[in-house]
């Protein structure tokens, strides 16, 4: 938990305003009152006699603006923290800058107003003849007044000392905690505030409407480092903000959103269970994608291997790997897609499911009823040369099955490098063979092992 404090600590700093005005009123005395005959005051543990006014209260406003636009200078971009204002760390600079213009006018507000101070005092006894005693036995000198008025600020950083006692540190922490709290409060405040004023009982406003909804939408993504809910109310009011025209009145259906939007900031339990929502949608939305992604990722290693398993081939001897052209015929049934190579590599026939099929299986039923007809072969590879097998090849009893349609396959097989050919020293079922043009002699084909 410390090291989430120091987090957030780490990236605020804390403005402290300090404005003091003065009040220019005086507890009122039991002197200072005529009663009729008869009329008694209450005792002071039951009622107080509250204070009298030494002045026009309208010389005073001045200050009492200063300090609020101080205040809302600090919570546009920060939210209220220890007697002081939570700011972005980044942030500081600009404050610092309108808090010395706002110094630099209060301190002229205080030297015209201490010029004035005895006039204003004359014409408030003026105004109020007849409390005239009342009024001048209290009025203060001008070098009091003086050290009543006074403005400045400090920024500082904020952090949790090691040395505190563990029941302060987690006084400290359970302040920092509640940051979050108090911004959404401080949202709902001034979207409560924009309903009322501009936009309740409007079918069409300004586009100064879309001040507040900026300054909220800037606090929010400043200070999203105090609650992971801000980021997607933020996004919610970039695209509200995105579809309002340029130009014009705003009405209809967006000045709707922008209704409906400011009653879901104008409550904070209801804003944050948004963003949690939107939250929950996107971390669904990923799941999803990162799903999709990882059945495709499978399907294309099933392909592979599917592709590698099709490469297996019965052991050739070593000058049958010289550049020659092998025909290969599948069943009709069994669906295949063509796997181009580069020039020097195999060109074959794959399935079209993504399971393995072993070795056994891979060449069944390869030549059922191919050479039923003698010159089936000659029409079907007229093309295709091939040269003399160094080993003594063994003679294959000629096949008496039912002849079915074939789908032919051209298997070439580079001399160059003929150890890249995915090679099964199993024993096939059924294994290629090579039907000799020349041999009139009704000998069987060939078979590899």
């Amino acid at each position: 938990m410390i090291q989430a404090a120091n987090i957030i600590l780490d990236r605020v700093v804390l403005v402290k305003v300090e404005a003091n005005i003065y009040g220019a009123r005086k507890k009122l005395k039991k002197e200072d009152l005529v009663l009729a005959d008869g009329s008694k005051l209450p005792p002071e543990d039951l009622a107080s006699l509250g204070s009298k006014r030494l002045l026009d209260p309208d010389r005073l406003t001045v200050f009492n603006r200063l300090k609020k636009e101080a205040e809302r200078i600090c919570l546009r971009v920060g939210t209220r923290f220890l007697g002081g204002f939570a700011i972005p760390s980044e942030s500081a600079a600009g404050i610092t800058l309108e808090l010395e213009r706002i110094a630099q006018d209060f301190a002229s507000a205080k030297a015209e107003f201490l010029a004035g101070y005895d006039a204003a005092v004359t014409d408030w006894v003026v105004r109020h003849p007849e409390f005239a005693g009342i009024i001048e036995q209290a009025v203060d000198s001008v070098e009091f007044v003086s050290t009543r008025l006074s403005f400045d600020y400090l920024i500082v950083t904020v952090g949790v000392p090691d040395t505190l006692p563990a029941e302060d540190i987690a006084r400290l922490e359970t302040k920092i905690g509640t940051l979050s709290e108090q911004m959404f409060y401080e949202i709902s405040v001034e979207a409560n505030h924009l309903i009322e004023q501009s936009l309740l009982g409007k079918d069409q406003v300004t586009r100064n409407a879309l001040r507040p909804i900026r300054r909220m939408r800037d606090k929010l993504d400043g200070l999203g480092f105090l609650d992971y809910r801000v980021a997607p109310v933020v996004g919610t009011i970039d695209a509200l903000l995105a579809r309002i025209p340029d130009k014009g009145a705003i009405t209809g259906s967006i000045l709707q959103e922008i209704l409906a939007t400011a009653m879901l900031l104008a409550d904070p339990d209801k804003t944050r269970r948004h963003g949690e929502g939107l939250l929950a949608e996107q971390s669904h939305a990923m799941d999803d994608d990162g799903r999709e992604v990882e059945d495709d990722l499978v399907e294309h290693s099933d392909l592979r291997a599917t592709a590698d398993q099709s490469l297996l081939l019965p052991l050739l001897s070593p000058p049958v790997l010289s550049d020659c052209d092998i025909g290969v015929a599948y069943r009709s049934d069994d669906q295949t897609t063509a796997v181009e190579t580069e020039e020097g590599g195999s060109t074959i026939a794959s399935r079209e499911n993504n399971e393995a099929s072993p070795d056994s299986d891979l060449f069944s039923g390869l030549f059922d009823g191919i050479f039923e007809d003698e010159g089936a072969g000659d029409m079907e590879f007229n093309d295709l040369q091939t040269e003399s097998l160094d080993e003594p090849a063994h003679l294959a009893e000629s096949t008496g099955q039912p002849s079915n349609p074939t789908v032919l396959a051209a298997v070439t097989i580079g001399a160059s490098n003929p150890d890249k050919s995915r090679l099964s020293h199993a024993e096939p079922e059924t294994v290629m063979t090579v039907d000799d043009d020349n041999d009139e002699t009704g000998t069987d084909p060939d078979y590899w092992f």
